[in-house]
């Protein structure tokens, strides 16, 4: 199973919102993953397979954590155009 964590500034709304839709994603993909929402400070001690959030956190993470990078924290559609590839590529379907 593909550990994911949504990230946003506090996360509080918009990581969680964000992690609904990605399980969305996930299960109308046949895609097993146990996501988690946390907060841009929470997640440097993490070990996830994979982080979700948008650019302006993304440049801030270390370099050579996985990361997709998504224009919008609760449009599907967006979501799923900027972060379903590197979700499938993560997970080896």
């Amino acid at each position: 199973m593909l550990k994911i964590i949504t990230v946003c500034g506090n996360g509080i709304g918009s990581s969680l919102m964000l992690r609904l839709k990605v399980e969305e994603i996930c299960a109308e993909n046949g895609i097993a993953v146990d996501v988690e929402s946390c907060d841009f400070n929470s997640v440097l001690s993490k070990q996830p397979d994979l982080i979700i959030t948008v650019a302006e956190l993304a440049k801030q993470l270390p370099a050579g954590q996985p990361v997709a990078v998504v224009r919008s924290y609760i449009n599907k559609k967006k979501i799923q155009e900027d972060a379903l590839e590197k979700i499938r590529e993560m997970a080896g379907v």
